[in-house]
């Protein structure tokens, strides 16, 4: 059977294990369309729309457009029961699955699970979303006995971490906290109780990577209190693990927190060196790499140019080296490194090669998972173009990162727009200005 064939049969079988007839399917597809404030006109009939659900299942089939993709998601992505169903082992799980053995590809499905995952903490439902059914039933068994948990629900709950980072920069933070909720507290939940011991060690990876991401949600957020606890509960689980790479990428994010968190750059220095210890005895070059480029943009804050340039030259000495196979490869990659290189020459080198390297960091930066750190590279460009004697150009910009620090609610990008506004406090009294001024204050409210 070929791809098409399997997905056309794992549509059908989707349908099927509803209980709907083609016609049923046709009916609640048209409902949907209602709900969703579809026009009336544009409405198709029942029977012509049950045609099409028989020819997304034929054995040469045709694939749904992306109109019916989104009725089909809104069908599938709830359980029969009204429950909003996205995780590992649901039907809208296995939908995604069928579109792509029909031909669908990446963006696009990456594109309907980012619109699901919207309505659905648009209407509060964003809870659980990413808890597969699977998962639900034996966290809640292994919560009342914890010799009932095993590799699958475990599986699933890191499952659920990697989704919602798989989100940051297509969905606000305050939905991201809201649905990565339910991991962090299993994981608490967990590691409380007395797991089977095989078992204990990738729980506490999986509650590392839950707690660190939780932490800059938070502190995203606002809730600067609940950032720390959160980083001090990843650090200590990180302690207990034999990989000491993971310690240091929960150093490295507390690190970019506290940099803007607090005053002065001590406490991040601290933080960016521990991750530099942590990192060079590690197995990951990645991570070490990172490590080295944090710790070259604190130096480079700091006015220590020597510092900051030798940093740097590890962090390219790393990222140069092979890497294949390394777990956090996806992570960082020479085109945040570029980012950072802006940053040094920014401060202690020449502010033109700082507006070439953030540019080429920005046209690197392309993933929706990337979009918040490119707001961050693209406003740093801008502060580039003020000090080259390019204002206006800056301003233009700046327009251009208030969008998407808006989509996301980031705190970082809002914080570098404030400070790029007032490095044009000589210009302000210019048209351009006051439009800058009209937008930020329009979007952000500040």
């Amino acid at each position: 059977m070929d791809d098409k064939a399997t997905g056309a049969a794992m549509l059908k079988a989707l349908r099927k294990r509803r209980g709907l007839s083609l016609a049923d399917a046709a009916r609640a597809l048209i409902t949907i369309a209602r709900e969703l404030g579809q026009p009336c006109n544009s409405l198709p009939t029942v029977t012509g729309l049950q045609r099409s659900v028989a020819r997304w299942e034929a054995a040469s089939p045709t694939r749904p457009d992306a109109r019916h993709q989104l009725l089909l998601a809104h069908l599938y992505g709830r359980t029969p029961g009204g429950a909003v169903a996205l995780g590992s082992g649901s039907d809208f799980a296995a939908l995604v699955d069928a579109l792509a053995h029909l031909g669908e590809g990446a963006a696009q499905l990456a594109e309907l699970r980012t619109l699901l995952l919207r309505t659905a903490t648009d209407q509060g439902g964003g809870m659980f979303a990413l808890l597969s059914p699977s998962v639900r039933v034996g966290l809640a068994a292994a919560v009342a006995d914890a010799s009932r948990a095993d590799e699958n629900l475990v599986a699933g709950l890191a499952a659920v971490v990697s989704d919602v980072n798989a989100q940051v920069g297509s969905l606000p933070f305050v939905r991201l906290q809201l649905m990565l909720t339910p991991a962090v507290e299993a994981c608490r939940q967990l590691i409380a109780s007395p797991v089977p011991e095989p078992l204990l060690t990738r729980v506490r990876g999986v509650s590392v990577e839950a707690h660190t991401l939780a932490g800059r949600l938070a502190f995203e957020t606002r809730d600067d209190v609940a950032s720390q606890s959160l980083y001090a509960t990843a650090t200590r689980e990180a302690g207990l693990l034999p990989e000491s790479w993971r310690r240091a990428t929960v150093h490295m994010s507390h690190a970019l927190v506290t940099l803007y968190s607090t005053h002065g750059l001590a406490g991040a220095r601290a933080l960016g060196d521990a991750a530099v210890r942590d990192a060079r005895t590690g197995d990951s070059i990645v991570v070490r790499a990172r490590a080295h480029a944090l710790q070259a943009e604190i130096a480079a804050r700091a006015d220590e140019v020597r510092q900051a340039h030798a940093s740097l030259g590890l962090a390219w000495f790393d990222m140069e080296r092979s890497h294949g196979g390394d777990l956090s490869s996806s992570s960082f990659t020479t085109g945040h490194l570029r980012g950072f290189e802006g940053v040094c020459e920014l401060y202690v080198g020449d502010a033109q090669l700082a507006h070439d390297r953030f540019a080429a960091s920005a046209g690197a930066l392309v993933a929706p998972r990337e979009q918040v750190q490119r707001a961050i590279v693209t406003t740093d460009q801008a502060l580039a173009r003020i000090r080259l004697g390019d204002p206006r150009s800056a301003a233009g910009l700046l327009h251009e990162c208030v969008l998407a620090a808006a989509t996301t609610g980031g705190r970082v990008p809002a914080i570098r727009l404030r400070r790029a506004r007032q490095d044009l406090r000589p210009w302000r009294r210019e048209d351009w200005v006051a439009d800058l001024d009209d937008h930020l204050m329009g979007v952000l409210g500040t």
